[in-house]
């Protein structure tokens, strides 16, 4: 049985990590300071809604271009809203988890056509959005609007699981952990505590040798007091990823065009640019000859290249061969230019595999 923490206890935790948040947290472009929200100014939602968006199981140092680049492309959400999906995909290209960008601009529009503009500020409201669910409607609710919503991400659920000693294993441990959460997020300053909370997790309660003396924690951990805070969260143990096999097809003609296609708007990499490959799917080997290729030619192979999706490894054999310009499915690009395609970091690996310095001059 979970027991509840006294609100004594819950407000000398919540103290103690602000005042640590109020001295050390990071400065990042999509967040508001404690000194300047002093002085009245507040998180924009747009910011907080991107920056959450594009932080999903990728890192802050990743994230901070990409967040730069669509603000300066797209500055409001109505901006957003009306931008062209192809432009949006391509902005995107090498993040990853691009069913996130379809999202994106699913919502944006939902905002700019159903709100006027306006992101709800609660919870509810902003889970009725596409593409939203608890964590980013929690923590937008929390840091933009100051509701007092509990934000759980993998750095939260690191701390609070070490804080108590949490043994059950992830992923079933999450409600017990969540319940902490919910109890220590405190009235005032919800969204700082949640900013502090995923501070405290990216800088010193790390998975390996966290940094314990610096933490604020340090005397209520229960992790710490059995000397054993690198054993939390528990975790089950992880399945083989199931390797799948295919093939990738880099045609290029005498003008230096490369054949490309679009992707289905649904599933893996939809909506995305590729070069054309065969049938390959998280569960289903392709073809990996030539007999695949999609157009006769002289193909040369030039190696495999390897790409970990979230549940799957892909190994491409990549092949190359000099053509003449045909019709066929898919568009002729010149390679030049290959840096303003939607591409995913598989079909860059598979391009530069068959033509090494295919971005060495292309533009971003």
């Amino acid at each position: 049985m979970l027991h509840t923490l006294p609100e004594i206890a819950r407000s000398a935790h919540a103290e103690k990590l602000l005042s640590w948040y109020d001295r050390h947290h990071r400065e990042l472009p999509w967040r508001v300071s404690p000194a300047a929200a002093k002085t009245g100014k507040r998180a924009d939602p747009y910011h907080i809604w991107l920056s959450e968006v594009m932080l999903q199981q990728t890192t802050v140092q990743a994230v901070k271009p990409y967040f730069a680049k669509f603000l300066k492309l797209w500055p409001t959400v109505t901006d957003l809203a009306a931008a062209p999906v192809d432009d949006v995909m391509a902005a995107w290209a090498g993040l990853g988890y691009y069913a996130r960008a379809r999202n994106l601009k699913k919502c944006a529009e939902a905002v700019a056509t159903e709100h006027g503009g306006v992101f709800p500020d609660t919870e509810d409201g902003l889970r009725a959005l596409p593409g939203i669910g608890d964590y980013t409607s929690a923590a937008v609710a929390a840091i933009a609007f100051d509701r007092q919503s509990a934000v759980m991400d993998g750095n939260v659920e690191r701390v609070v699981s070490r804080l108590y000693a949490i043994d059950a294993p992830l992923p079933g441990s999450k409600p017990t952990i969540k319940a902490r959460v919910v109890e220590l997020t405190p009235a005032a300053r919800p969204g700082d505590f949640a900013q502090a909370m995923m501070d405290l997790g990216a800088t010193i309660c790390t998975p390996k040798r966290p940094a314990c003396a610096l933490c604020p924690f340090r005397n209520d951990c229960l992790a710490f007091a059995a000397h054993d805070p690198e054993c939390f969260p528990v975790k089950a143990a992880k399945k083989d990823k199931p390797v799948r096999l295919g093939a990738a097809f880099i045609a290029v003609t005498p003008a230096g065009e490369i054949l490309l296609r679009r992707r289905i708007d649904s599933g893996l990499l939809g909506g995305m640019t590729e070069v054309p490959t065969t049938a390959w799917t998280s569960r289903l080997d392709g073809g990996l000859t030539v007999d695949h290729a999609p157009l006769p030619a002289d193909w040369e192979a030039c190696g495999t290249v390897t790409h970990v999706f979230t549940h799957f490894e892909l190994r491409l054999s990549v092949f190359r061969a000099k053509v003449e310009k045909a019709v066929t499915d898919g568009w002729w690009e010149p390679v030049a230019n290959l840096g303003t395609q939607a591409l995913p970091t598989v079909m860059k690996k598979a391009i530069t595999q068959a033509i090494p310095l295919a971005f060495a001059t292309s533009p971003n």
